[in-house]
């Protein structure tokens, strides 16, 4: 089961978004077909599947692609995509406390459990919260948390960010998407000279094909190290490039992780909606399932 290859073992997984809210039942259908289509059940563990949320309160520049609100991501995997096993995002800040203990004990996959995008937002129910909720209504529901290595370059402090959370619940964490080696490596060093109890670490790998999407990812608050910024925008094929330096990123956090005691996983997502980077991630999904031990 998937709840069991999240906590041991290898795991790779496939993130998806849920098609916009209001969209027909027969588009959605169209939509869901096509994912099948490209990613059969037996090249991913299962699906992540995300609930979005505005994040122009963390950023005060205009955002580049216009948000839109979701089908609710549990209704999306129940619905179309139900012969895959799936982990569910849920951001507590968007429901009543109410709404969220319904969620949480109707859901049957597992969960990763999210907070507000900014500091400067207004909290009507807090992460901490809907942990609380969580362990009270479903104690043996499998929890996952998030993880932002390049948080830890920024603040030295998403080690104990992780384990605070493991207190809390959270029995494997997925990481934004990776576009900086260096704050990934610092963040495995000082997770693994802790003395608790090591969780696994999901670490998400996306394409990117285009200066815009790389301003987008940047604007998201994914961090793109200098010198990758550079390879990339000097590259005569930016996507197949992206591709190349995350599976160069995978096989050597793979091995640095294992060397340090810590258990990783990957997601592999498409940030991007053109048909060319959904294919790059599927291809790069390919590649990440020969090489993952």
């Amino acid at each position: 089961m998937l709840s069991d290859k999240l906590k041991n073992g290898s795991v790779l997984l496939y993130g998806v978004t849920p098609p916009k809210l209001g969209t027909s039942d027969e588009k959605v259908e169209g939509i869901a077909a096509r994912l099948k289509t490209r990613v059969p059940k037996e090249l991913v563990d299962g699906f992540v599947i995300y609930d979005l949320q505005d994040e122009s309160s963390r950023n005060s520049n205009d955002r580049i692609f216009e948000f839109f609100d979701t089908i609710a991501p549990e209704v999306y995997h129940q619905n179309y995509l139900s012969e895959y096993e799936a982990v569910i995002y849920k951001v507590a800040n968007k429901h009543t406390p109410d709404e969220f203990a319904k969620f949480i004990q109707s859901v049957n996959s597992p969960v990763v459990l999210v907070g507000s995008s900014s500091s400067k937002e207004k909290v009507k129910f807090s992460l901490k919260d809907a942990y609380k909720i969580k362990n009270e209504l479903a104690p043996n529901l499998t929890m996952g948390g998030i993880c932002i290595p390049e948080r830890h370059t920024a603040k030295g402090d998403e080690n104990f960010r992780v384990a605070r959370k493991s207190i809390d619940g959270c029995e494997f964490f997925i990481t934004q998407a990776v576009y900086d080696l260096e704050s990934a490596k610092k963040f495995i060093d000082d997770y693994a000279k802790m003395e608790v109890e090591k969780k696994k670490i999901i670490f998400t790998l996306t394409p990117c094909g285009s200066a815009k999407m790389l301003n987008f990812m940047k604007w998201l608050g994914i961090y793109v190290g200098k010198e990758i910024e550079k390879t990339l925008l000097s590259s005569e094929n930016m996507l197949e490039t992206s591709v190349n330096l995350n599976i160069e990123m995978f096989k050597f956090l793979q091995i640095y992780s294992k060397n340090k005691g810590i258990s990783i996983g990957v997601n592999v997502e498409s940030i991007s909606k053109r048909k060319v980077e959904i294919e790059a991630s599927v291809e790069l999904l390919k590649k990440i399932r020969e090489n993952l031990k």
